[in-house]
This record gives structure tokens, sequence and C-alpha cells, in this order.
């Protein structure tokens, strides 16, 4: 098997011919007449448009000069690639031959007693590489929102401009909207006949007037929630935050603190005065002629009627993060809040991966020109995004800085948007939007160039806004296996950095721990790259997939909602932490940990995912920004540096955990691989036909039980790999899959039924690319290049592209 097989076909009606990978070393193809020639490439016209038109403008470099950087960078390195990519096959041939002869022998290879047999023969082959002991990392020039305070991280496919600016602005994000639209605050009763005005119902209390549909007693359990957040993260000297009826800052000598009043007539103050570090706005005591000390009010004063305006942000500072207070006594919310308090703003997402890999539908030089496009535009803050909001034409933009007032009384301005950091796709990629001597090129290697000339004004300080102060590109690079190959990303970035006159290291490198052989040799890998990388991370779900891959002929493995059970998994996220932070990561670097899936969920979510700062984590990914001002309370809730210090002096998790495949101890019953097969069958296709039919990447996909999933191609390749698992031994056969495919196939049908772009599978499967490209990442999964779904995905978005052309 090649690690990069061609599954595309090229059509002539084809606006791109951009295969998503071909063999290594095949032979030249011949590009369309209309390609446009530069020394040995030939370029498809929208790609030479993009770097045209967005790409170089403003950099100082023409496009010339970068489609020359291309074919160096090509001429050079290509052949690292194919090696890598070729090992990646070596290895896995070595290891289904050493599953087969040892289940030829009776060996059963889920036993322990098989352990050390397994972890020999890894060693022998290489697969295990010599630990060299000690690694610290040596990055520098690492801004602070990665190195030193923990926050969410959220991750958004470039391709759609407006959800790449409600990322990028995501750094700040409403407490109260997030509340009251989820799940945390259960269900009230609205008052009959009240037109949206609800009822204590715990007093039977008078309706309140109704307010668009607003239900106050939702609405006042926010602010009961918010009060006892701000109990437990800015306590009060005395009383509590649900008795403060007025709230202004006041110089103390040369510096501001904050005084309270409370509803008893009584004044206090913060616990630890020093949470408090800004303002904006008209705050003050209730009394005109009071300017010094707070004084006491008679509770019979009208609070609500004060001789200031008050309306204002008081800023708050808690682990590293920032809370403002959002004050006005005459706001709707404000008026039921009895500090006049009418939301939270989270400082929430201090990070956000603009995702050009698995969250996108990206097959072409068209589609690939819009990434682009995206990309430029955020680094340089001019991108923008229409929309139509209560029948009004508005456009969304990059958030400005936010400016206060400080405790000494300085103007001070707060970044107002996340730190972008860009995902490039993985070595495995290669496209023919640009031909080198006739021969594909590394999809990988047009990214870095792209992302780092996209960056270039941000260095220079020409932008309209600033992603990185401290003067660094970011780059998270994904599907890596082993050291060998984040060597070859730092000699890719390297050479980037020389084309580019930029100082050596500006391009950090992310690493994605979520293949098995990086994941048993991370430490070699930071070597490999510890002067650059700035982000380790626990991808689990692509994890788990190539674990399934890795043990494909093994044996069958567990069912997917037990994989988090077995031995593996835990090992595998304490030692991405253990590594993390015995090589120097805590204070220069991010360890990071995986997505929510359940988007709608955030109850649960808030009850989980403090699991994750627990475990050492400094970041975690979330689905939205919303999502992101939830998660922002665990950072306040745990002290990420000091939960780290401790978990440093535990032992080591055992790469023999690591090792032990999670395959199937008791033979499951009939029932239960029924019900895997749909589950499974329904998840693929539920996702395989958006991404197909509508060029979507990351989808939320509802469930048998019709709860919204988020789905990309990390969950596809765990559903298509199991069963391709249990198809290869017997669990169930291919008679099975295809009628629970077309079964399921209604059921999708019918959960898509009120999208009109929709174009149903269950009517004619037969001849319905979506449906056919599902069932073939499962029939032909045992032997897909590391059970990548990519090939497929690719090959049958580009044929629908096709067919839907032919039809206009």
């Amino acid at each position: 098997q090649c690690q990069v097989r061609a599954f595309a076909a090229s059509s002539t009606t084809s606006p791109a011919l951009s295969l998503c990978a071909i063999c290594a070393m095949s032979a030249a193809i011949a590009a369309p007449e209309w390609y446009v020639s530069h020394g040995a490439l030939k370029i498809h016209p929208s790609l030479i448009k993009v770097v045209e038109v967005e790409v170089c403008p403003g950099t100082g470099f023409s496009p010339e000069y970068f489609w020359s950087c291309l074919e160096q960078l090509t001429k050079e390195l290509r052949p690292e690639v194919e090696a890598c990519l070729k090992r990646r096959d070596e290895l896995q041939e070595k290891v289904d031959a050493f599953y087969e002869r040892s289940k030829a022998a009776g060996t059963d290879c889920a036993t322990k007693e098989f352990r050390p047999q397994c972890k020999a023969f890894l060693k022998e082959i290489g697969y295990l590489e010599d630990d060299r002991g000690p690694v610290s990392i040596s990055t520098q020039f690492v801004d602070p929102e990665i190195a030193l305070v923990p926050a969410p991280q959220l991750v958004v496919p470039s391709d759609n401009a407006r959800y790449v600016l409600n990322a990028v602005n995501a750094r700040w994000g409403s407490l109260f909207d997030a509340l009251y639209g989820f799940d945390i605050i259960p269900s009230t009763s609205l008052q009959l006949g009240s037109s949206g005005a609800g009822f204590d119902v715990a007093t039977l209390s008078a309706p309140a007037p109704p307010v668009s549909g607003y239900n106050p007693v939702r609405g006042q359990a926010v602010i009961e929630f918010a009060n006892g957040l701000l109990d437990e993260i800015a306590p009060l000297a005395t009383g509590c935050w649900a008795e403060v009826t007025r709230l202004w800052p006041q110089f103390v000598g040369q510096q501001q603190q904050l005084v309270l009043l409370l509803k008893s007539g009584e004044s206090t103050s913060l616990k630890t005065p020093s949470l408090f570090v800004g303002s904006v706005g008209s705050l003050g005591p209730p009394s005109a002629h009071s300017s010094g000390a707070a004084v006491a009010v008679p509770v019979a004063t009208k609070i609500s009627s004060p001789s200031l305006p008050d309306e204002g942000r008081i800023f708050l500072k808690h682990n590293g993060l920032h809370l403002v207070l959002e004050i006005d006594h005459e706001d709707p919310i404000g008026k039921s809040s009895l500090s006049g308090i009418k939301d939270i703003t989270m400082e929430a997402a201090l990070t956000a991966i603009l995702d050009m890999e698995d969250s996108v539908s990206a097959v072409d030089a068209d589609d690939k020109a819009k990434v682009y496009t995206n990309i430029c535009g955020v680094m340089r803050g001019s991108l923008e995004a229409p929309f139509v909001k209560d029948g009004k034409t508005l456009v969304r933009r990059a958030r400005p800085d936010i400016w206060l007032r400080d405790e000494k009384g300085d103007a001070k301005a707060l970044p107002g948007r996340a730190v972008c950091l860009v995902r490039n796709v993985g070595h495995h990629m290669f496209t023919d939007m640009v031909l080198c001597d006739g021969r594909t090129v590394p999809e990988g290697f047009v990214d870095c160039l792209v992302t780092t000339a996209a960056a270039l004004q941000d260095l220079r300080g020409t932008g309209l806004v600033v992603n990185s102060r401290l003067g660094s590109v970011y780059i998270v690079k994904p599907k890596m296996h082993g050291p060998r190959e984040i060597a070859l990303t730092n000699s890719v970035f390297g050479r980037t950095e020389e084309f580019f006159g930029l100082r050596r290291d500006t391009i950090k490198m992310g690493i994605m721990d979520e293949e098995r052989r990086t994941s048993v040799n991370l430490r070699e890998c930071i070597r490999a790259a510890s002067s650059r990388v700035f982000f380790i991370n626990t991808g689990f779900l692509d994890r788990t997939g190539d674990e399934i891959h890795t043990c494909m002929l093994a044996g069958p493995v567990v069912r997917k909602a037990d994989m988090k059970k077995e031995p593996w998994i835990k090992a595998y996220e304490d030692s991405n932490v253990d590594i993390g932070l015995h090589s120097n990561f805590q204070g220069r670097a991010q360890i990071g940990k995986g997505m929510w899936a359940k988007p709608d969920s955030m109850l649960a979510m808030l009850e989980a995912k403090i699991a994750e700062p627990m475990a050492g984590a400094s970041t975690a990914w979330v689905p939205s920004p919303l999502a992101a001002a939830l998660h922002s309370i665990h950072y306040h809730r745990v002290e990420v540096p000091q939960r780290q210090m401790q978990l440093a002096m535990r032992p080591a998790a055992s790469v023999n955990l690591i090792l032990e495949p999670p395959l199937l101890k008791l033979k499951l019953d009939a029932h239960d691989i029924e019900e895997e097969l749909r589950e499974s069958a329904q998840a693929i296709l539920g996702y395989v036909v958006r991404w197909v039919d509508l060029g979507i990447g990351c989808s939320k996909v509802p469930d048998l039980q019709n709860v919204g999933l988020m789905e990309d191609r990390a969950t596809l390749r765990i559903s298509s790999q199991l069963l391709a698992n249990w198809l290869h031994h017997g669990l169930i056969t291919e008679e099975q899959i295809r009628e629970t495919f077309l079964e399921m196939a209604k059921v999708v049908d019918q959960q898509n039924i009120r999208d009109r772009a929709y174009r149903p599978m269950a009517s004619n499967p037969d001849d319905n690319i979506a449906f056919q490209a599902a069932l073939k990442l499962v029939l032909a999964g045992k032997r897909t290049p590391n059970g990548y779904t990519e090939y497929t995905l690719h090959d049958a978005r580009r044929r629908a592209k096709n067919a839907f052309s032919s039809r206009l």
C-alpha cells in the first residue's frame, strides 16, 4: 500500500484538478493548458490570483518570488516527505505481519502476557525509538496568551469568514448569554397569558412586565449564578455579591480600589483588593458630595436613583483572566439585578486555531483560495463578513482593543481578539493545484508559505490589527508520525524563514499528539523542535482512529463508548502532560486537551470539562464562543500552574500502558454489535453526506437520539476504522454493513428533510456519490493508509462538484 495513493479521478469539467494525495513515486502528470507556468511549476489560475491579490501585497515580496520559493522548497524537501510516508507504510506492514504471525501461532494478542513481546518487536523495527533522556524547550517570544495564561481555545474552519471572525472575537464573551441560552439554567415555566414574562415559582409572586419574550424567572436564575460565581472568584471582605447595590472605584492614596455598597448600608471591599484592575464610565457613590471614603447610606435611600450616573464597566483579573462587570441600572437586565450588573463579559478564548485541515472541505484550488483569503484577511485585520439581522445588513469585523483606566488612573488597552494559530494540512496531503516538474506538490508547503506571508504585515506592524505582540507566527502541524516527521516540519519552517528574511524560530510549531508513533516517542518529537515548539495537544479523536488502525489485525476492538475506559487512553493523556511539564513547558508553551463534542450540552460540559485543567492542561478545545465563556470558569476554579507543579511530582505515565491495544476481552452479544453498527453507520452517513454534497467540513450531526454531536474527519476516522476492524474479524459482514447503511440513509434523509440544499441518499444509493463514499470508508478502511478519510472524501467531493457543474 502506498501512503499517498491517488483515489481521485480527474475531470476535464473540473475547475481544478487538486488530488488530495497522489503516489509520491508516480509518473509525471500533464497539466491542463490553462495552468500558468512559472519555472518548473504549473499553477492553477485561482491560486495565481489569490497569491497576486491577497497573499503578496504589502509583504515586499513579488508573486514571482513566492513561486520561486515554493519551487525551491519542493525540490529540496519533497524527497524527505516521500521517505517519511514510505516509512509509515513499511512500519504498518511489519506490525500487520507481526500480528498475523502471532495469531497463526495461537497467541491471544489481547492478553497482558503478550505485551512485552509486542514492545520488544516495536523496539526492534524502530517504531519505538530510543529515549535520549530529558529535554528542555528553549522557545522564545511566545505570547503570554499561550505561554502564561491558561484559557479555552477555539478551533474554527478557515473557509467560513463569519465563523473565523466569531472565533477571533471570542476572546470576550457574555456570561449571561451563555447561561441564559443553554441548559445550565433549568427550564422554567412561563405564566399563562404573560407574553413571555415569568414568575417566581417558589413564591408565586406577580409576573414582571413582558420584555420581548424575555423570561425574568430564568433571567433571575442567571443573576443568581453570576453572583455565586463572583462570591467564588472575587469574594467580598464582608457580605456577598447578591447584597451589593452599588460599586465604584475610588482613590486610596495613589491607587484606586473598588468600593461596594451593600443593601444594609454598609460599605465593603474585595477580600483581595488587587483583583480590581480598572474601570470605564460614570461610576460613583450614591451621594454627590462623597469624594473620599464610602458614605453609609440609609436603607430607605433609593439607590436606583443616585445623584450621579451609574453606568460603566469594572475590570477584575483573576488567574490571569479578566472579568468585566457591565453596570447599567437603567438597562432592563440591570434593573432586575440589585447591583445593576447587566452582564459579565468573560475573557475566554485567548487563542483560536484557524483550521485548514479536519474541519474544512477544501479539495481544489478554488476552495483553497477561499481559505487563503480568509487567513490573509484575519491576520491583517481586513476580513469582513456581511450578514443580515432583523432585516438589516450588517458587517462583522475583528473586535478592536478594549480601553480602560487602570487602578493607577492610566489609560490601558486590553487585546480585543484571540491570538490566531493556523493549522496547516499534514505531510500526507499532496495537491495538483500546483505541479512541479509535472508532479504534485506537498500541500503543506503551500500552506506554510501562505500562512507566513499572511503574517508578515503583523510582524512588521503594518497591519490594521496586531496578532502576535511578541512577533511570532504560530502554525499547528497535524498528523505527524514520530520525530523524523517533526524534524521535517522544522526544516520546512526554517527554509520559509530564510525565504522571507525572518529571525530563526519566528515560526512556532504546534505538535498534535494524535498519532500513536508520536505518542510513544513524544519526548524525542519535542527534542526535534525544541527551539520552536509552543504547543502539544492530545487530539484523542484522531489518536483513537490511529490506535484502531495500528492494531487492525491484532483482534476486534472495543466499542466506541468503551474506548475511554481502556488503559492506553488515560496513560496517553497523562503522558502528554508529564512529558510537557518535564520538558520545561510551564511558562513557555501550551499543553492542550481535546474537543467537547456536544455543543448543546453545556451543563454537562461545565460539570465534566474542569477535569482538563485538573489534569494539567493549560488549554482545551471548545465548540463555540459561548462554550468558551463557560469553559473559562474552569480556569478561575483551577489555578493551573499550581496544579501543574503538583502533577510534576507524580511518577511519569508508563509507555507500556500506552502500547496496550484496546482489544475486546469478552465476546459482544448480537444486540451490542447491532447497536454499534447502527450508531456508527448513522454517524458516518450524517457527516459524509454534508461533506460531499454541501462542502461542509465540520457539522453538528444529530445521532440516533437526535442529540447534536460535533463531527469532523477525526470522529469519522474512528467510526469507519472501528467498523472496518469488526468486518475484518467477522463480528459483522459486508451484507450487514450494506443493509444497515441503507437503513440509516433513510434516517439521515429524514433528519435533513428541512435542508433545501440536501440531496437524499436512500432513493438511489447505488448512484449516490456520498452514500458510496461512506460505504467505501468502511469496506476499504483496512487498507487505507493510517485509516485516513481524506482520500475518499476528497475524491467524492470533487466528483460531486463536477456532477453539480454538469447539471448547470
